[in-house]
């Protein structure tokens, strides 16, 4: 049982550090479209700002790996919520002897 808490807890660790990472590289590869928007104002003529695009794909992305992280799916099964979700499908709750 210790083995497995610490396994969930590892493995929850990992999914924010993991988040954190890809959040850092969104703003960071952001930042450099963004850079390279800019320094293309003058020769292009236009003033399209095409870095929109692949930053809202990326930032879908970075809002559904916070929702797998940080979202109410985040959260370990516990027993006491197993046996409350036995007790409303009409069973009976606890370990059978």
């Amino acid at each position: 049982m210790t083995d497995d808490i610490r396994e969930a807890a590892r493995k929850r660790i990992k999914g924010r550090r993991d988040f954190w990472t890809m959040l850092l590289i969104f703003i960071v590869i952001s930042a450099v479209l963004n850079v390279i928007w800019f320094m293309s104002l003058g020769s292009s003529g236009s003033d399209y700002y095409w870095p929109l695009w692949p930053m809202l794909g990326f930032l879908i992305a970075t809002v559904l790996a916070a929702i797998s992280t940080f979202g109410p799916g985040s959260k370990p099964i516990t027993d006491e919520r197993i046996d409350e979700e036995i007790r409303r499908m009409g069973g009976s709750s606890g370990p059978s002897a």
